[in-house]
């Protein structure tokens, strides 16, 4: 079992409080809370944040997503399970999350803008951002 090196949550709760804020905003936002949380799963599962991919796995089934879906998130470019757009929006997670090789590619972006809003675009950047900075906190804590 691995030790959490900080309750970081507890040591600095008002910076911890304010995130957990800004992710709850999104509750608000015009988009499918299922795919905000396919977002926080790709991201999660990326990052290699065990104790998030538990949270929105949960989530996700909860939501009504088939555990064969759920399954096939991390494989998404080659299952024809995904929307265009959910493809579109795992894609953009993938390039922001990995921004320092990827560069958030023309392309990428255009794919987005052809099935969601500027507002829900920005709404699904700080989805990623959000969660990337969750994951980096769990799992450099060892949540």
């Amino acid at each position: 079992m691995v030790e959490q090196r900080l309750f970081y949550s507890e040591l600095s709760p008002a910076t911890y409080k304010a995130l957990v804020s800004a992710s709850l905003t999104l509750d608000k936002s015009s988009l499918p809370k299922a795919l905000i949380e396919m977002i926080f799963m790709r991201v999660s599962q990326i990052n290699g944040c065990a104790f998030c991919l538990n949270m929105h796995g949960k989530s996700l089934r909860d939501s009504g997503l088939s555990n064969a879906k759920i399954d096939m998130i991390a494989g998404w470019r080659v299952s024809s399970a995904f929307s265009e757009a959910e493809r579109a929006v795992l894609d953009w997670a993938e390039a922001v999350t990995y921004i320092n090789t990827s560069g958030t590619p023309d392309s990428t972006f255009d794919a987005l803008k052809a099935h969601f809003t500027d507002t829900e675009i920005s709404d699904l950047t700080f989805a990623i951002s959000i969660m990337n900075a969750f994951n980096r906190l769990a799992v450099s804590m060892r949540q």
